[in-house]
């Protein structure tokens, strides 16, 4: 008996296949299930092939799978690419007026159903088409149509009663179709409903969002950029509600730019992009990091270089996020794993980058950013805000001298925000003194360059450690950083006397506990990139030499059994 739901659907573009998809997660959901979601489309503005795939369990879930029980095909490019990954005794739902098939293999199951048919005798067209097989696919899960119906209702709730009723007739042929017509083999249990705690369903660009929200962000400025441009759909759906400013800047250069400025006069701002977005903001990267100025950016990685392949993923973009702009000055950059890391991440991305007065880079990638799962509600009552040393009018007035830069052991100098007496400075791109004026004096140039990196001592300290998975005393380790983690993590439930080490925090890179807990004669580092940008990070910083990698670079992410078997042939 396999563990739960793995079901995925496919068509073109423009038949509500990411909308269909988002409701069968919705509905596995309200039946107190865990879900994780992943979706394809081409990076073309109309025309093309989507995909949406779906694994629900009871139990705890980390990532999508790589052989689907459910596979409904809306079209025939959906068996062409999707077929070879339906598994032993799987079902293949598809309409024979609209699709054909070339052979049947007698270990799989298929079965027609005439949805383009009935869809015309609902509204005359096949507009209705995902609709009847999202009831057909809950039937065959043997779920609760009346959750589905629930959720259509709440879906189209701002449209005219016609169109609920029409997407509710349609819910409920396919449904009945299936229960009337099929006879199926059930190699996989049924969509029961259980008792579980309360759940949202939630993608990573959605986390990141609701993490800067309730971190306290009050400017957001972006240029769309896939992956990254949901997230200025998001917060611009909540501007009012949060007292927040979203603006869509002309291009990137402007966006980073206003960040700063907005930073600058004490706001918490953020911006987002992707690699070729981010290319552009190099060298205001840098304004931020010699003028002090605290900043949050999400670099949500796809794959390249130049346009490369727009709405895929991958993790190539750790170096580049480490070693952007020009000259030497500090920053963090953290890559979380899942949507959870996502949210607190934000967080302390605000907190760390007030504290500092220093740039922090959030590494997300498409996989991470697009995928939406299943979360327990945020505790935001265990959310902290920290702003660092801010000075207000009333210690200001207690200043005779005030420096913006002053010399400081701890490298950290208060600053002033515009409007407060004796609080005025100049913050330019130059190197400067004490008071923030330009200077080529060498002396005060080392000072300063100094006491810039004074502030990684007490950085160090407070960033969070690598985190392990399974049995710490594992004799195998899997080390992977950013959104592998999840189906490495997944891959742990087939795995004996392994652990998984996830690295999230990246820069400052953390030597010491990789010293401590890794040997590289017994470890294997998963991936998305070509060149094993982590396996030199590691290298670099610790001396150790981990041989043993799983590289991925297609575009797509690892899935749990890629990593199952590359841990199993290494223990051989």
């Amino acid at each position: 008996m396999k563990s739960g739901v793995n079901w995925k659907i496919g068509g073109p573009a423009g038949a509500g296949i990411m909308s269909v998809g988002h409701m069968f997660a919705r509905a596995c959901l309200r039946h107190g299930w865990q879900v994780f979601c992943y979706t394809e489309y081409p990076s073309l503005i109309r025309g093309g092939h989507n995909v949406y795939q779906i694994h629900a369990s009871p139990k705890e879930i980390k990532s999508q799978k790589s052989q689907v029980e459910v596979l409904v095909a809306l079209d025939q490019q959906t068996i062409i690419k999707n077929q070879a990954q339906l598994s032993q005794n799987g079902i293949l739902l598809y309409d024979p007026v609209a699709t054909t098939l070339a052979a049947k293999k007698p270990d799989r199951q298929y079965l027609e159903v005439p949805w383009g048919k009935m869809s015309q005798e609902i509204c005359g067209s096949d507009l209705m088409k995902n609709t009847i097989a999202l009831g057909a696919s809950l039937a065959l899960y043997q779920g609760d149509a009346i959750v589905l119906k629930k959720l259509i209702q709440e879906e189209f709730a701002d449209k005219n009663q016609k169109i609920i009723n029409d997407n509710l007739k349609a819910v409920e042929k396919g449904y009945q179709f299936i229960k009337k017509n099929a006879k199926i083999q059930m190699t996989w249990p049924a969509l029961k409903k259980i008792r579980a705690k309360e759940r949202i369903l939630v993608s990573g660009n959605e986390a990141a969002g609701l993490g800067a929200l309730a971190a306290g962000c009050k400017f957001y400025v972006a240029y769309p950029m896939t992956p990254a441009t949901s997230i200025l759909h998001f917060l611009a759906k909540y501007e009012r509600d949060y007292d927040l400013l979203v603006k869509q800047a002309e291009d990137e250069i402007a966006v980073i730019n206003m960040a700063i400025g907005a930073a600058f006069a004490g706001v918490r701002s953020m911006c987002a992009t992707s690699g070729g977005g981010f290319a552009l903001m190099n060298e205001s990267l840098g304004f931020a990091g010699i003028a002090e100025i605290p900043l949050v950016v999400i670099l949500s990685q796809r794959t390249g270089p130049a346009t490369g392949l727009p709405t895929w993923t991958g993790q190539s973009e750790l170096l580049y996020a480490i070693n952007a702009s020009h000259g030497e000055f500090l920053r963090v950059v953290m890559a979380p794993g899942d949507a959870s890391e996502t949210f607190w991440s934000m967080v302390n991305a605000f907190n760390l980058a007030d504290k500092y007065q220093i740039p922090v880079i959030v590494l997300l990638d498409k996989y991470l950013s697009e995928s939406p799962s299943s979360l327990e509600t945020f505790d935001t009552k265990k959310v902290t805000i920290k702003r660092g040393e801010i000075l207000t009018q009333a210690k200001l007035n207690k200043i005779k001298d005030y420096k913006r830069y002053q010399f400081t052991k701890s490298g950290i100098s208060p600053r002033s925000l515009p409007g407060l007496a004796g609080g005025e400075h100049q913050a330019n791109s130059d190197e400067h003194d004490e008071y923030g004026y330009s200077t080529e004096d060498a002396a005060i140039r080392q000072k300063m360059m100094d006491k810039r990196a004074a502030k990684l001592s007490g950085l160090v300290k407070e960033l969070p450690q690598p985190k392990i998975y399974g049995s710490k005393n594992a004799a195998l380790t899997i080390i992977c950083w950013g959104s592998s983690k999840m189906p490495a993590v997944e891959a742990l439930n087939d795995l004996k006397d392994v652990r998984v080490m996830h690295l999230q925090y990246l820069c400052p890179f953390p030597a010491q506990f990789i010293k401590k807990n890794v040997n590289p004669e017994k470890s294997i580092i998963i991936e998305g990139n070509q060149n094993g940008q982590l396996q030199q990070l590691i290298q670099q910083h610790t001396g150790l030499n981990i041989k043993k990698t799983l590289l991925k670079y297609d575009g797509r992410p690892f899935y749990p059994e890629e990593i199952v078997n590359a841990v199993n042939q290494l223990k051989r």
